[in-house]
Formats: structure tokens, sequence, C-alpha cells
């Protein structure tokens, strides 16, 4: 076989192979790359023989990769997806500044605003364009070069790193506490989910020692602030940020039933944050970088700026 650390496959046999994957055809894919399915299937020949093996199973008109050929296209889509970055940030040199960042509106609002002036002074020349979105968005469909998002961490294909615990209280109307004497009583009481996390109440539960199945009384609301509206007009028992909570907690709007702290105890895996969010391909660029680890070096721990 031959030495791959010294020679690989020519590009063009790639590009073929990658597209011949996804349609699972030579004559679909040379419709897609204006060439004629003899061409095709030449250049798979060629990449068969440069590698040593069969990639694929022809089955009448249509072929199946094998169990080699969809390990290599994982590596050929990623190669593909880092060239397509790369021209993409060359052919744009005049914004080679700017930083597309798309953050949950909750942390853009409770966190980052206040302090990006701290970023500003330490990076004055960066072009820092900011919009918000509660899922996290597609990086090339959206120009998105940096995300700031709410979950769990174990995005696939990107880089992920916590920048904070979102730990939740559970917080309702001092009417809907009066009925409630313990914590078994959540399980006769309507309760507001997370659109994002539909495990987060029934870990809560489970940590609290409650059982409960779902319930038609339940809503499953899309952000925060809905959820905070919600709380607030006594729809339901829910699960509100520190931040949040505090606020409310302090004005005598919300009580607590059973304290700040129940997360407190729960295991991290169960406990929701904001995560920085990033295709590695990013973080080669010198501005993108600065950001990220501007980012990482912050304390967002605490709601003051």
């Amino acid at each position: 076989m031959i030495d791959l650390t010294r020679r690989l496959p020519p590009l063009n046999a790639l590009r073929v192979f990658h597209v011949v994957v996804r349609h699972r055809s030579f004559r679909s894919a040379a419709e897609e790359l204006s060439v004629s399915p003899q061409a095709v299937s030449q250049q798979i020949k060629l990449l068969e023989d440069t590698l040593g093996l069969t990639l694929f199973e022809r089955k009448g008109r249509s072929v199946e990769p094998n169990e080699q050929a969809i390990l290599l296209q994982h590596f050929v889509q990623a190669a593909f997806d880092e060239l397509s970055e790369g021209v993409r940030r060359v052919a744009r040199q005049d914004h080679r500044n700017r930083i597309n960042v798309n953050a949950s509106p909750y942390f853009a609002i409770r966190y980052l605003l206040d302090r990006i002036t701290r970023f500003r002074d330490l990076v004055p020349d960066a072009d820092l364009r900011l919009t918000t979105m509660v899922d996290l968005p597609d990086f090339v469909a959206d120009d998105v070069d940096v995300a700031i998002q709410w979950g769990y961490g174990g995005w696939r294909g990107v880089e992920a790193m916590l920048l904070v615990r979102d730990y939740k209280v559970i917080c309702c109307t001092p009417d809907l506490a009066r009925r409630m004497a313990g914590a078994t009583d959540l399980a006769g009481m309507p309760l507001l989910h997370p659109v994002l996390s539909p495990e987060l109440w029934p870990n809560v539960l489970r940590h609290l020692g409650v059982e409960r199945g779902p319930s038609k009384a339940d809503m499953q609301l899309q952000d925060a602030s809905t959820a905070r509206r919600a709380t607030l007009a006594g729809l339901g028992i829910g699960l509100l940020s520190t931040i949040d909570a505090t606020e409310d907690l302090q004005l005598g709007r919300l009580v607590a039933p059973f304290g700040k702290d129940v997360m407190m105890t729960m295991p991290e895996a169960e406990i929701p944050g904001f995560y920085l969010i990033l295709p590695k391909a990013h973080r080669r660029v010198k501005t993108i970088a600065a950001f990220c680890d501007w980012l990482s070096a912050q304390d967002w721990s605490t709601d003051a700026p």
C-alpha cells in the first residue's frame, strides 16, 4: 500500500468521492459535477487504486459506500468544510477584523452587553456584530463566527467550552406556594418546561425524590424571558435562572418554596449552562481567537459587569 504520509490522493478524486457518497449514484454525481458518469467512475477507480481499497458496492444503478468509505467521508467532509471556510475568509479580506457573534438572548442581555466594552478596549480594531438566537445557528448559512448558547455541551463537530453554569431556582407566585406543603406536592402542580431541555424538570424532580409523569396542565416555553413571565402570571411552577429569581424574590413577586439552592447539589451533568461554541477552524483567525480568549477569561458567575 502507498505511504499516505508522503502522498495524499488527488484532490479532484476526493471531491468526486464526496459527491458520490451524498448521491449514492455515479450518474447523479456526474450531473452535479457536469461531467460524464465515465469520468466519475474513473476518479473513483483512481481513488480506490491510490488507497488500495474498495470503497463502494455496486447495486444496479446505485452504489453503496462500505465501512471504509463512510469513515473516509467523515474526514473528507471536515476537510472540505475547512477549505470552504478558508476561501470564504480570504475572499472577504476587507472584513478580516469582523467577528459575527450569535448569542442566546438571555446571555446577551444578562451577561454580555454590560461587559462588551472591556473587549473593545482590549481589541479596539475589532468589528463586533451581535445577533441573538435561541437555537444554535448554522455557522456557514448564518455567517456566524462564534456562538454562545444554553445547553449541556456535547454538540458534534464544533468546539464547546462552558462559560458559566445556569443554576435554576424553583419559583412560583405566593398563591401557588400556599398550595404546597412539601416537594411531593409538585406532582400535582402545573410545571413550566423549557423547550430546549425537556429533561430539566424530570432531573430536578428525581433529585427531590418526586415521582411524576407528564401532565396536560404543563406548558412548554421557548425562552427564559417567556418562562419568567409565565411564572409571574401564576401559570405554573417555573425554573428561573438565579439572576432573575433573585430580583423577583426580593420584590416579593415570587417565592422559592424549597430554597434557592436545590440545583447546587445535583450532578453537574444535569445542570445546564452557557457555552462558547465555534468550529475549530475559526480559532485560527486572530481576532476571533482574541474574542474567545477574552470570553474564557471572564468571571461570568457574577452578574456585575
